[in-house]
């Protein structure tokens, strides 16, 4: 029986290890592609060793490619605040986080020394977007211009960081953006900005979990998302990210279980047909 035992030991040891669920994490790229994956992928790593759940980031070019993941069903995770339309809603993706940051509002900004100082003037003009998923920053500035009918011409410039270098070149009048990007651009790139409209307060994107993954999982990831700013490692990956993007330092993950993101879902209610 000994004898018995010990081959059945060794067979088990010959035989591979089961290989561990690599889940694919995609947050909304904000800003251009090398400052998006040096905000990401320390934090990444970091869930990935607290949680023992294995992430791997996979970081779109545009804000808009974090969507199409999704809905190609090529992502587990994402930072997202594109999917609380009523279509999206029924794919069963759920909030378990949120980036604890001040409201965020849809702006329309010009340069500081534009000569344009109301949205009247933008009749006509062309203005830059950074793409048509973007929700802050393109459904809910692009609504306010149709809801006073001044017809722009629309450029999407990719992301957030492409639509403020197309402004500032003077390829565009102005643009509608995230009052939390204005800000970060601003530090980061020392130019300033006039406002000339703003949205009501939302917040901060979400992190979402899709439904495939098992709840273990899933639990696992958010408290490595949340106890980051308990953990010393944590609090020094987030100042270093915040810094780099222009964040507020506090800029730390909270639990949420979603019901923060009503004013998103409101919008929808009563948005043009063609921004829903």
């Amino acid at each position: 029986m000994k004898a018995i035992a010990l081959l059945l030991a060794a067979a088990s040891l010959a035989l591979p290890a089961r290989a561990q669920t690599e889940y694919r994490f995609s947050p909304v790229n904000q800003a251009n592609i090398t400052t998006a994956a040096s905000y990401w992928n320390p934090i990444v790593a970091y869930v990935s060793e607290k949680s023992g759940v294995k992430l791997s980031l996979k970081l779109g070019r545009t804000s808009a490619d974090t969507t199409a993941f999704v809905l190609a069903q090529e992502v587990e995770f994402a930072f997202t605040n594109h999917l609380f339309s009523p279509e999206r809603d029924q794919l069963g993706w759920k909030v378990f986080g949120r980036r604890n940051t001040p409201a965020l509002h849809g702006q329309i900004v010009v340069a500081a020394d534009s000569s344009i100082t109301s949205l009247a003037q933008l009749e006509g003009k062309e203005i830059g977007f950074p793409g048509p998923e973007a929700f802050i920053a393109y459904k809910t500035t692009y609504a306010q211009l149709l809801q006073q009918r001044i017809n722009v011409r629309t450029v999407f410039g990719g992301n957030m960081d492409g639509a403020f270098a197309q402004l500032f070149s003077g390829k565009v009048a102005a643009v509608g953006a995230n009052s939390q990007l204005v800000e970060g651009y601003a530090r980061r790139e020392g130019k300033q900005f006039r406002v000339l409209w703003n949205s009501e307060p939302y917040y901060d994107l979400a992190l979402m979990v899709s439904p495939k993954v098992p709840a273990r999982d899933a639990q696992a990831v958010a408290k490595a998302f949340t106890g980051m700013a308990q953990d010393p490692q944590g609090r020094e990956i987030l100042a270093a990210g915040a810094k780099l993007i222009g964040l507020p330092a506090e800029a730390y993950f909270v639990a949420s279980d979603g019901h923060e993101y009503a004013p998103y879902r409101r919008f929808y209610q009563s948005a043009p047909a063609q921004l829903r």
